[in-house]
């Protein structure tokens, strides 16, 4: 059961993580996963916005249960993330527009992300579990 002060813990740990990660974070990989709901409609379009959600929401129960942003946190990224991407590479949705606009920077900023992901969950297995501003390994 999550302690009381786990979300003020969160807050913490977020406010310790680099500028950079917060920027790339909320300001170009957050935004490009939600944008999805606006493609529901596209072909294969509720596929892709479950999985571009599910890579963030799965993270939710990672980050309360730790109490901050370790390196376990990218783990639902990648089981998200890595059938989305690979299916924008081997098996892309019939698209113009907008639409081959948007699969295309999703493709991107996932793959990027998946990149960071892999590092991190590799210093996780390494024995780095510990979230920024904690001062031990949880």
């Amino acid at each position: 059961m999550p302690r009381a002060n786990s979300f003020a813990d969160i807050w913490k740990s977020f406010r310790a993580l680099p500028l950079w990660v917060v920027i790339w974070m909320m300001a170009l990989l957050g935004p490009i996963n939600m944008i999805s709901l606006y493609v529901v409609t596209e072909p294969k379009g509720a596929l892709v916005s479950a999985l571009a959600w599910g890579g963030m929401l799965v993270s939710i129960p990672t980050l309360i249960l730790h109490h901050g942003f370790t390196r376990l946190v990218p783990g639902g990224h990648v089981i998200f993330w890595l059938p989305l991407v690979l299916i924008l590479i081997f098996v892309r949705p019939v698209a113009n527009g907008a639409y081959v606009t948007y699969l295309s920077i999703l493709l991107l900023a996932n793959l990027a992300s998946l990149l960071f992901d892999n590092n991190d969950l590799r210093l996780w297995f390494d024995g780095d579990r510990r979230a920024p501003s904690h001062k031990r390994s949880i």
